[in-house]
C-alpha cells in the first residue's frame, strides 16, 4: 500500500497494550516536532460522543454526519448503515495530509503497511513476526531475541521514538531520492 504520507502501525493481538505504549509515544513525538495523525480500528460498535449530549442526540434522531466544532477542536461521525468494515484507505483520506508528518494506525494488522509488534510472551501467543513480512522492530515486556529486526524494551518509549524518527527519515529520504 502506497500513501501520500508515511504510515506506520502498531500490530498486537487484544489486551497487549498498543493503545498504552501510544499513549506513551505520542507526546515524545510531538515533542520531538512531528505532526501525527492517529487512526485506530475498533472491533465493535462504539460511541464517541455521550447521551444526552447534542451531538449523540442529533445522530440518534436521524443525522448521517455530524459535525461538532469549537476553536479547540473538531469530530466528525458518519453513520455507516452499510455494516461494512471501514477501508483504511478511506480513512485515510479523510484526513487533512498537509498538516501531517506521519500517520500511525492501530488496528489493519492483516493490511500490508510497515508494522511495529507489541509482544508479551506471558500471554502465551505467537509473534505476529516472521508471518507478517511488514514488522520492522518489535515492542516486548521481555528480552527477545529476533533475527533481523531491532527489539525494544516496551517500558522505554524513548527509544522506540528514536526508531522511529529514523525510520521516518529513511522513508523520506528514499520518496525524495
Amino acid at each position: 500500500m502506497k500513501f501520500k504520507k508515511p504510515l506506520l502501525g502498531f500490530a498486537a493481538y487484544s489486551g497487549t497494550g498498543k493503545t498504552t505504549l501510544l499513549i506513551k509515544l505520542l507526546p515524545l513525538l510531538k515533542a520531538s516536532g512531528l505532526r501525527v495523525a492517529m487512526i485506530k480500528h475498533a472491533h465493535h460498535d462504539f460511541d464517541i460522543d455521550i447521551p444526552g449530549k447534542d451531538s449523540y442526540e442529533l445522530r440518534k434522531a436521524g443525522a448521517d454526519q455530524v459535525l461538532v466544532a469549537s476553536k479547540y477542536r473538531r469530530a466528525r461521525v458518519i453513520e455507516t448503515p452499510d455494516n461494512n468494515e471501514p477501508e483504511l484507505a478511506d480513512l485515510i483520506n479523510d484526513l487533512n495530509l498537509d498538516d501531517l508528518d506521519l500517520i500511525l494506525v492501530e488496528g489493519f494488522r492483516h493490511l500490508s503497511f510497515p508494522k511495529i509488534e507489541l509482544h508479551r510472551p506471558s500471554m502465551l501467543r505467537d509473534l505476529i513476526y516472521p508471518d507478517d513480512k511488514d514488522v520492522i522492530a518489535v515492542v516486548s515486556d521481555e528480552s527477545l531475541l529476533i533475527d533481523n529486526l531491532p527489539v525494544f524494551d516496551m517500558n522505554k518509549p524513548d527509544e522506540v521514538v528514536s526508531f522511529i524518527q529514523s525510520w521516518l527519515q529513511a522513508k523520506n529520504q528514499q520518496e525524495l531520492g
